[in-house]
């Protein structure tokens, strides 16, 4: 590679792959992807596009890089699969995202559990993604999504904003769908043990989608690097969803659910 001086220099380039989501023998969708965590990343897809409830419902999920595949089993198979895979809709989604289905059904059922957030929690949370060890870092290209559980603020000591997973891929929708399948495997997630204390942060915009997805996965509070969108603004406020964006060192802007954000003013002016 030659750089802006003239000079020749090694760069890290990321390796994309197309998979293609077959469920139950039926040829889904065709995702661009990284492709570390595939089985993760095609159960969250399915569950984000609401073909399925839970982990419960899928027997398996086998994923061959050679033919560029990943064939899920259900057990009981998708109701009406052809009706609701029908309408497609294209996202802003770096890599051409997209959804089945009218992108705002179902919504107005989820419920948020109460969570808040210190804007120390904030800034604990963002020092964290600024010292994560990342493809960005080294090459580009890529987005970042992280699940966060909050912790004490009280004692001052110990981590105030936990990160349980952080994924990249070539879009955040992936990145986020990977996430959601992450959660769906863990413990007690049948029973809701994992909406309470739970913040999402991404590289990439608030978009409806986004906002959607982190609705649907019961998480209350999403943080972004980025800007956010009307759409994006729009569904937050329905669903009682804290957005901030624009969150780099100790900046940033809370668009929607400033309820959820106890402010400490005083912390932005420290160095």
């Amino acid at each position: 590679m030659v750089n802006e001086r003239g000079e020749r220099e090694r760069v890290h380039i990321p390796a994309e792959r197309d998979l293609t989501i077959y469920v139950d023998r039926r040829e889904l969708v065709t995702l661009m992807t990284l492709g570390a965590q595939p089985e993760l990343l095609v159960l969250g897809y399915l569950l984000n596009q609401r073909l399925v409830q839970g982990a419960f419902d899928v027997e398996s999920i086998t994923v061959d890089w050679e033919v560029g595949a990943a064939a899920v089993k259900t057990h009981a198979g998708i109701d009406r699969i052809e009706e609701r895979t029908a309408k497609k809709v294209v996202t802003t989604g770096c890599g051409q995202g997209s959804v089945f289905g009218e992108l705002m059904a179902d919504i107005e059922r989820v419920r948020l559990p109460p969570t808040r957030m210190t804007q120390a929690q904030l800034y604990a949370l963002v020092n964290a993604i600024r010292l994560q060890e990342s493809t960005y870092k080294s090459a580009g290209s890529v987005h970042g999504c992280a699940l966060f559980t909050l912790g004490s603020d009280d004692a001052g000591d110990g981590p105030q904003a936990a990160m349980q997973i952080f994924v990249e891929d070539v879009g955040r929708h992936n990145a986020i769908d990977t996430i959601a399948g992450w959660m769906a495997m863990q413990p007690g997630e049948g029973e809701g043990a994992l909406g309470a204390a739970r913040v999402f942060y991404t590289t990439g915009r608030l978009t409806s989608e986004m906002v959607i997805k982190s609705a649907q996965m019961g998480v209350p509070i999403v943080v972004s690097r980025s800007g956010m969108t009307q759409m994006g603004f729009d569904v937050a406020q329905r669903v009682g969803l804290c957005a901030i964006g624009r969150a780099t060192n100790r900046r940033f802007v809370c668009y929607a659910g400033a309820d959820r954000l106890v402010l400490q003013p005083e912390l932005a002016e420290r160095a």
